[in-house]
């Protein structure tokens, strides 16, 4: 890939990162001025798996519209351009030069310092600030980490990167919740990481992303991972309050903050950002110092951060992706402002790149533990897309973590609805249309043409049974109109009239019993028919058995005996025209062969004139053809074949 120009204008220049569904690189764009950086996600599924490809392009499509739908944050990487080549998606997005959160966070060995509280504080706020606009256009991140949380050297600004993994906001949440209550306590904390437990057993909420940032503000106070701290036997909650020595009431009233954000069971954390903001703002009169480069001193480079002054280039048109349309009123998006682009040369570049490698890494969401009510979501899913709540079913199926063992049967399931869902809709606006325009038979052919979905199916069904009396009225009819042609002895015919007439038509079962009548009879007329044509070929009327021969309807058991006999007896009649109108042997002149003077000196055999015995094949093939035409049928069909 290095080196290569794609869409002839942005150049890959460097590998990043692999994942289970691709590779990220960097690239520069030779389109704009200076050549700016630019990260691209080649996206692919390198299973032999052919259910995998529709994962790793759902992906793609639902990281695309996310991106696009998210717009200019100031805060969020601006998409430029997606495409697709030969199944494989690529996404071009903002590169943004700086390094991942996990760079300044203590790590476990104490090597750097813990971060003060209004570092803390001043770290949530601002997290909390993009999730409160991801939220409000109905998106969950679902992979909130350190590693997606890049800190833009430029301005010193968080960025959340990687939305790869987002879920809508489902609703009904109520009976959801109720759902899942019973599986929550069958995954312990200590394998959560920043992950909480619904996540796992696939219900995502909004305050998931609550937790994964709380979880992180935690281990930015003590020092430690979650995934090293222990769980409290039996309510599973994190304990870490002991490891941090809460003096003050500021520390008291962040550290009952951090735990309602980390509690175990989602229902019992806040329910959203604003929730959180506002327990925060009850903080605010103590002063935060503005944190750059985190309390551990984290070099940086002094370089300024490089934006796109460009309109995304959007060349895939995906429409398989469900998200809200309608963004909430209250929430400003910021713009994103535009600088120039320098080149980054030598170690600043290196140093970026390091830092992308990690913060760019395509998800990959850890499951460590297997939920048995993984088949009852699929379950759960199948029966919301039978009910009618396509966009809910989705969601459910989506949910399932690709670790899932019916994991590809839901991605399949995914595929399979979405075209079902399509073809219904326009199934059913055929139906629709027939009904208004009185066409009442054509109403009932067009509705058992939906795809199995319940909810499909039924609101035909009302259009069927208000046609009903009409659909009846035209079943006489065709009933009446096929009596008559079985009375002029047209069984085909009348078995045509009967096939129009639809099952749900009232009379249906006397329908059926014609059928069986005269289809029994045509059968009798068919064997009739042929034994005609029989009998006409015995006394070598060809051209009337032809006739008989061609009435038989096909479909019949005799069809296919007079398929063969057509043939025999079209060559017969053509041998009995032929000897009707050549003349008689005595009358055709045959040219003289000349004699040899008997003083050339040529050797001439004796038999050298052919004529007598062209005259005696002649007359051999003549005598011939009139023995057959004189055979019976019997011993037409028993004689060799001749070839002349």
């Amino acid at each position: 890939m290095i080196g290569k120009l794609l869409k002839g204008r942005y150049q890959i220049v460097q590998f990043i990162n692999a994942g289970a569904f691709g590779q990220i690189y960097l690239a520069e764009d030779i389109h704009q001025p200076g050549f700016p950086k630019c990260i691209v996600k080649y996206l692919k599924s390198f299973s032999q798996d052919p259910r995998c490809l529709p994962a790793a392009k759902r992906r793609f499509i639902s990281e695309t519209f996310t991106l696009k739908r998210l717009g200019h944050h100031d805060q969020i990487p601006q998409l430029l351009a997606c495409f697709e080549d030969k199944q494989e998606f690529y996404l071009v997005q903002e590169f943004v030069q700086g390094h991942a959160l996990n760079a300044e966070l203590p790590i476990r060995n104490g090597c750097l310092k813990c971060w003060t509280e209004q570092q803390v504080i001043q770290l949530l706020q601002e997290v909390l600030g993009i999730l409160e606009f991801v939220h409000s256009q109905g998106i969950i991140h679902c992979d909130i980490k350190p590693n997606n949380l890049i800190r833009r050297i430029a301005d010193d600004k968080l960025f959340l990167i990687d939305f790869g993994a987002v879920q809508t906001i489902r609703g009904q949440s109520s009976i959801y919740r109720q759902y899942w209550k019973g599986n929550l306590h069958n995954i312990s904390s200590s394998l959560l990481g920043y992950t909480p437990a619904e996540q796992l057993i696939g219900y995502t909420c909004p305050n998931s992303d609550i937790y994964a940032l709380g979880a992180i503000a935690i281990q930015a106070l003590i020092g430690l991972e979650p995934s090293q701290l222990q769980a409290h036997p039996e309510t599973r909650e994190i304990q870490w309050q002991h490891l941090y020595q809460a003096k003050t009431d500021l520390s008291h009233k962040l550290a009952e903050i951090l735990t309602k954000m980390v509690r175990y069971d989602f229902r019992e954390r806040y329910q959203s950002v604003s929730e959180v903001l506002a327990a925060l703002q009850q903080l605010a009169h103590i002063p935060v110092p503005v944190l750059v480069g985190g309390n551990n001193q984290v070099k940086t480079l002094n370089v300024r951060s490089l934006t796109m002054n460009s309109q995304p280039e959007i060349i895939f048109d995906p429409t398989e992706l469900d998200l809200p349309t309608e963004p909430a009123s209250n929430v400003k998006t910021t713009a994103v402002t535009n600088k120039p682009s320098p080149l980054l040369t030598g170690m600043g570049v290196g140093i970026a790149v390091n830092t992308l490698a990690i913060s760019f890494g395509l998800y990959s969401l850890v499951h460590t533990a297997t939920s048995d009510s993984e088949p009852d979501i699929l379950n759960k899913a199948t029966e919301d897309y039978q009910r009618g709540d396509l966009n809910e079913a989705i969601a459910l199926a989506e949910s399932i973590p690709n670790h899932s063992s019916v994991y590809p049967e839901a991605q399949a399931a995914i595929m399979e609805w979405r075209q079902d869902w399509q073809l219904a809709i326009a199934q059913f606006q055929a139906v629709e249309k027939a009904f208004n325009e009185q066409r009442w038979l054509e109403v009932v052919i067009e509705a058992r043409k939906i795809p199995p979905i319940t909810y499909w199916q039924n609101k035909a069904q009302l259009l069927v049974k208000k046609v009903q009396p009409q659909i009846d009225a035209e079943a006489q009819t065709l009933l009446q109109q096929a009596y008559e042609q079985a009375l002029n002895k047209d069984f085909t015919a009348a078995l045509k009239y009967l096939q129009q007439i639809p099952p749900e038509a009232s009379a249906i079962a006397i329908v059926q019993q014609k059928r069986v009548e005269y289809s029994q009879k045509q059968e009798i007329k068919a064997d009739y028919l042929l034994q005609q044509a029989f009998n006409l070929a015995a006394t070598k009327d060809f051209q009337g058995a032809l006739e008989y021969l061609r009435e038989i309807p096909p479909g019949t058991a005799a069809y296919a005996k007079a398929e063969a006999k057509i043939d025999e007896y079209l060559e017969k009649q053509r041998i009995k025209d032929f000897v009707a109108t050549t003349p008689p042997l005595t009358l055709i002149h045959l040219p003289q062969i000349p004699e040899v003077p008997q003083d050339s000196k040529a050797e001439t055999p004796q038999d050298l004139n052919p004529g007598n015995r062209l005259q005696e094949a002649m007359q051999q093939y003549l005598i011939k053809t009139t023995d057959e035409l004189n055979a019976t049928p019997e011993e037409a069909e028993k004689a060799p074949t001749s070839q002349p």
